[in-house]
């Protein structure tokens, strides 16, 4: 049988968070053949709209089946996105902001992880990227590598000498590749989220980190996106 034909029925899991990455991220698993299965952590997050975002996104790509898992990280605090700490709007610095939610990557690679071994499936997809990534170490690509051999070690899928292969498309893509990537897989990024801190109307903030980073890619792609933003 063909590689294409191989991969046409290989089951994946792809960690969708509702966010514009993981929405292009689990559009190209589907393209590339793969049969989509996502997970979405619900983890108490300050910007709980983009879990709407990733139930919409699992219903247009046609997912086989979409996990919304809670766990409440708000009980371990220690990120702007899981306590009462301040989003910053002044710009991205140099240092890891406080909007780094402590090893997220890490607890949520490993939840997949977890599902993906489960069903079968041994291709896992996570849209980190690490040129506009803001600073997070755990979207490193030393991160990526480090956790798939990880996943060898950790499970009895490893143990028995099957790998897992941990996907990453956008690792190295600007936000204005990801946009034009958005565009070519016929997407509304409308239908994602990027904003940390929305309004009380259900607008974006557009002066935080990620509101910039996304506004400055589709500008820089010249496309249009259609997100509601509170300032100009």
């Amino acid at each position: 049988m063909q590689e294409g034909q191989d991969r046409a029925r290989r089951p994946a899991v792809v960690l969708l968070s509702g966010g514009l990455d993981s929405m292009v991220t689990a559009a190209l698993a589907q393209e590339a053949g793969f049969a989509l299965n996502a997970l979405t952590i619900d983890y108490n997050q300050r910007h709980r709209i983009e879990l709407d975002c990733a139930r919409r996104i699992a219903a247009r790509l046609g997912v086989g089946r979409h996990v919304v898992l809670p766990l409440d990280l708000r009980q371990f605090g220690g990120s702007a996105l899981t306590a009462d700490i301040p989003v910053p709007k002044d710009g991205v610095g140099v240092d890891i902001p406080v909007t780094y939610v402590p090893a997220r990557n890490l607890v949520f690679l490993s939840l997949t992880l977890a599902w993906a071994e489960a069903i079968g499936a041994r291709d896992i997809f996570i849209g980190v990227n690490a040129l506009d990534y803001s600073g997070y170490p755990d979207c490193r690509p030393e991160f990526i590598s480090g956790f798939e051999k990880l996943a060898e070690l950790a499970t009895k899928a490893g143990a028995e000498g099957e790998a897992f292969s941990i996907h990453a498309p956008l690792q190295h893509l600007g936000k204005a590749d990801i946009a034009r990537e958005c565009a070519r897989l016929g997407l509304d990024p409308a239908m994602s989220w990027s904003c940390y801190d929305p309004d009380a109307e259900g607008r974006a903030c557009g002066r935080c980190d990620s509101c910039r980073l996304r506004r400055e890619g589709f500008a820089k792609a010249g496309i249009d996106d259609n997100t509601r933003y509170a300032s100009a």
